[in-house]
């Protein structure tokens, strides 16, 4: 727990968790330093000597891997991480890490190791990657192509993610535990682009695809080779059915149930995130899960 009047760290603080622990714990007037790269002091998890100046007078830290817990590489920067901050002086470390990947595992076990007191916030699939990441776009055309198969998720929520971390920043007895956050069903892909299209009014279609179509797919829309190949790799290691249950953390650790998908699903469409309905259907996508072309002016 953060003593009154210091000072937490929340790294990705400007992310999709990351900023909505900011938020929550500005709410409980606890100070916050926003951990990234255009902050003042900067923090970049690629640039070590950025990590000491944004950790001088921190009690507590929300350490959000960048680009992501389960990508290869991660358990060494936070463990490299967490030295440093005990040296700094952090007393409590709470860690955001993956449901199911081994790297996010050893992620665990080196802030587990640290010395520090640490408290676990493991998740899978955020809800929230549907609009504010990746798939936005996706949803937006209106064919969504995963290497996901038919695997049921318990789609988890941003805002259960965020509340569970600024209680584990601000409130006794989560030192020493791991919150293992889902939402409060279980829905495949094609269950939850059902609900989306639901929700917006459109034709969105769920397309499950092999790693190598959507490994080509991403590189086809201009992200970066490397990162493509981690989050391909990512995918097919844990949409194969280990994180098919639900738990009742959210509920135990808060009081209320989760987030369920449907409510996001209403209030996000409501934003005008994915935009209008179209005039016409989307096309049928092509191997790679992208649209072919078709006006979209009525006949």
């Amino acid at each position: 727990m953060t003593a009154i009047g210091s000072t937490t760290l929340v790294l990705a603080g400007t992310g999709k968790t990351g900023r909505r622990v900011v938020a929550g714990l500005e709410a409980r007037d606890v100070p916050v330093r926003v951990g990234s790269r255009r902050a003042d002091p900067p923090f970049d998890w690629e640039d070590e000597s950025t990590w000491e100046p944004a950790l001088r007078g921190v009690d507590a830290a929300y350490a959000a891997y960048y680009p992501d817990a389960a990508f290869p590489g991660a358990a060494r920067d936070v463990g490299a991480f967490a030295e440093v901050a005990v040296r700094c002086g952090v007393r409590h470390l709470v860690l955001l890490a993956d449901r199911g990947s081994a790297e996010a595992e050893r992620c665990e076990q080196a802030v587990r190791d640290s010395g520090a007191e640490w408290t676990v916030v493991r998740v899978g699939f955020i809800t929230q990657n549907f609009s504010e990441a990746f798939l936005a776009d996706l949803v937006r055309a209106g064919t969504i192509a995963l290497p996901a198969g038919d695997v049921a998720e318990p789609f988890t929520d941003a805002e259960d993610i965020a509340d569970v971390a600024v209680a584990a920043l601000t409130e006794g007895g989560h030192a020493g535990q791991v919150h293992e956050i889902t939402g409060p069903r279980l829905l495949t892909f094609a269950d939850a682009v059902g609900e989306l299209s639901e929700a917006t009014g459109r034709e969105i279609r769920y397309f499950p695809v092999t790693r190598e179509q959507f490994l080509s797919s991403l590189i086809g829309r201009g992200v970066s080779a490397e990162y493509a190949t981690r989050l391909a790799d990512l995918m097919v290691e844990v949409f194969d059915g280990r994180r098919a249950h639900v738990t009742d953390t959210v509920e135990r650790v808060l009081g209320r149930p989760p987030r369920d998908f449907a409510e996001y699903a209403r209030d996000t469409a409501a934003t005008g995130v994915w935009g209008r309905p179209p005039l016409s259907p989307p096309a049928k996508p092509d191997v790679f899960g992208k649209p072919e072309h078709r006006s979209t002016v009525p006949t």
